[in-house]
């Protein structure tokens, strides 16, 4: 062998010697006129060696590749399949994954790179007020309005099945969207409102549904302000004052309002007697929309304050707004603010957990497609079974998630067709907390394990898989955090008086009932858990509200997880399932499926337990106060 020695001068003249060994073969067999030593030409019969044109070697790691997300998911294939098996849905998604791959995921990454930003005055002084954002959000919204990705929820062309067939898009969407799926999310609860309130204001529903895309309108949500958060009822401020026409002014704060450039929006304000008095309470709230934009171009009495810096969602407008004067339209009965947007919960959060489970599926197809490409300690990341084990667990959880996720916008759109029964109404009203709480805990965890998967890169900004984890932490924040929707859950027990729960074990039981027999020991798991939960539930029925509130996150928990799992079984169990589903099945159901079984017996959610806790998170506190 030989060694050979090869100087690269750069700008500073510094002097770099690199070695490299070339393998005995006639390739090489050249020889290399060295009459001058600063001469070291190489003849084109010659290898170039490594490292002769840049320092940094010349092994590069092959990125993973995002494939059609459609045709990659062999869980939602299938479930098509078996509910609705219509060819133009399944070309419609196979042709929509292919522009996610070829235009839009590429306009989700501009969104993330050119963040927005605010312009509060012109140039003679006068406010301005304007979100300025990037071309690739604008195009986005064109997108939006082509695809259906709101229409389609109302134009019911697959009658029943339209909700399912308009999340399945925005599943696929929501992690190329540049956070676009959040307005979207918006806007769509925005025209559930308006349409079941009567349509009084039936150009803006025109507008929020329509596919024409220089007639659609995005909407806002404008509801949190500075003392609400969650409680609305509590800590709505904002007044509204009474015009000769008919038409209210609104005077507040927004705290915090997404898709601030939105074109319209609906908003929580109290409406003010002749003497300037307002009613408290929930009593006191009513509900109103506005459009954005007034007819001279400038905005419609708003000020923008400044843009929210926040964890992730940096692709969306987020803002705190001064309502100053603002014209606004009455859409609820006066005092029926908070009752007119519940239609609107629901719908916004059946959309967070799309984007949950989205989520989920979009880290798990890359760590899946990089798994085949990595090598590492001599053999390919698919090749080292503990590799395999953990991507086994991330798709064992995404799989749960996207089950739970299509059951209960199934149940939406049987609701909305009038085709639902008393029971699944019911489960509609359990279901959609439960799975927007769980499935927002799912996400971050599967996200962040999936970041593993790529060692060092998976902390890397210019990858663009960073972004993944600070988007996905909204999800268990956004439209209620997992103590707020878990106490919800309580209240839909209450306000039910227990119906909920009646129709969630009697359609549980009636899918075990007719499990398959390659499912038995999930089955035997299940039916185990619950059994357990049953009792559990009659223990805490009869406990005071404070340790009521107390189980009431375990008991949310063990209510998604068992119901996962009966969706996993009774996927696994139909004609045209296949291993994968079976093994999926059996894996969810080997783990705790019921954690308020273990709770309550432990005795862990007593007065005593109450004190414990604020033992051990206050010790100290007043020493630095």
């Amino acid at each position: 062998m030989m060694i050979f020695e090869v100087c690269l001068r750069g700008n500073r003249q510094v002097l770099h010697t690199f070695r490299w060994q070339l393998a005995r073969s006639s390739s090489y067999k050249a020889s290399i006129s060295r009459t001058k030593p600063e001469d070291h030409t190489l003849t084109e019969t010659q290898a170039v060696p490594l490292f002769s044109r840049a320092a940094i070697g010349s092994f590069f790691q092959e990125q993973p590749v995002l494939r059609n997300p459609f045709t990659q998911d062999a869980l939602l294939r299938a479930y098509l399949r078996r509910h609705l098996a219509l060819q133009e849905v399944e070309s419609d998604l196979r042709t929509f994954g292919e522009r996610i791959v070829s235009e839009i995921d590429a306009l989700g990454r501009q969104c993330e790179q050119n963040p927005p930003r605010l312009q509060q005055y012109e140039a003679w002084g006068r406010r301005a007020d304007r979100v300025i954002t990037c071309p690739a959000w604008t195009r986005m919204k064109h997108i939006a309005a082509q695809e259906g990705l709101v229409a389609a929820g109302y134009e019911r062309r697959f009658g029943e099945w339209s909700r399912v067939y308009q999340m399945c898009k925005l599943y696929l969407y929501a992690p190329s969207a540049g956070l676009f799926s959040c307005p979207l999310a918006m806007t769509d609860g925005a025209a559930k409102v308006i349409q079941s309130l009567g349509m009084p204001v039936k150009e803006a529903f025109a507008r929020l549904t329509t596919r024409d895309e220089k007639r659609f309108w995005t909407s806002g949500q404008w509801m949190t302000e500075r003392m609400g958060g969650s409680d609305v009822a509590n800590g709505t401020e904002t007044v509204a004052w009474r015009q000769e026409d008919g038409s209210f002014r609104l005077h507040g704060f927004k705290w915090f309002t997404s898709a601030t450039d939105a074109d319209f929006t609906l908003t929580l304000a109290r409406i003010a007697d002749e003497d300037g008095n307002t009613t408290p309470g929930t009593r006191g709230v009513s509900l109103f929309c506005a459009e954005v934009w007034g007819s001279d171009g400038f905005t419609n009495g708003i000020e923008i304050q400044r843009l929210k810096d926040k964890l992730g969602t940096r692709q969306m407008p987020t803002a705190e707004l001064l309502l100053d004067g603002t014209r606004a339209q009455l859409l609820s009965e006066e005092g029926r603010g908070v009752a007119s947007i519940a239609n609107m919960l629901t719908l916004t959060r059946i959309h967070n957990t799309v984007s949950a489970a989205a989520a989920m599926r979009r880290i798990t197809q890359l760590g899946r497609e990089y798994s085949t490409k990595r090598s590492v300690f001599g053999k390919l990341l698919k090749d080292h079974p503990l590799h395999v084990q953990t991507l086994s667990r991330m798709e064992v959880e995404t799989r749960a998630a996207f089950l739970l996720m299509m059951e209960v916008c199934r149940l939406l759109g049987r609701e909305e067709t009038g085709a639902a029964t008393e029971r699944e109404a019911h489960l509609l009203r359990l279901l959609t907390p439960v799975a927007k709480l769980y499935s927002g805990k799912q996400a971050v965890a599967v996200v962040s394990e999936g970041l593993e998967c790529f060692g060092g890169q998976g902390y890397i900004e210019d990858t663009g898989l960073p972004a993944m984890l600070r988007d996905a932490q909204v999800l268990s924040i956004w439209e209620g955090t997992t103590n707020v929707l878990s106490l919800d859950v309580l209240r839909s027990i209450s306000k039910s008086s227990g119906l909920v729960l009646q129709a969630f074990f009697s359609d549980v039981e009636e899918r075990l009932r007719s499990a398959g027999p390659a499912v038995a020991p999930a089955v035997a798991s299940l039916s185990s858990s619950l059994h357990d939960l049953a009792k559990s539930i009659q223990t805490v029925a009869s406990w005071k509200p404070a340790s009521l509130q107390l189980a009431a996150r375990d008991l949310s928990y063990s209510l998604a997880r068992v119901y996962m799992g009966v969706l996993l079984v009774d996927h696994a169990s139909w004609e045209g399932s296949s291993p994968a589903d079976v093994c999926a099945a059996l894996r969810w159901c080997e783990g705790d499926l019921c954690p308020v079984v273990s709770g309550v017996a432990r005795d862990c959610y007593s007065a005593e337990t109450t004190g414990m806790d604020a033992v051990v998170v206050y010790e100290g506190l007043e020493e630095t106060m």
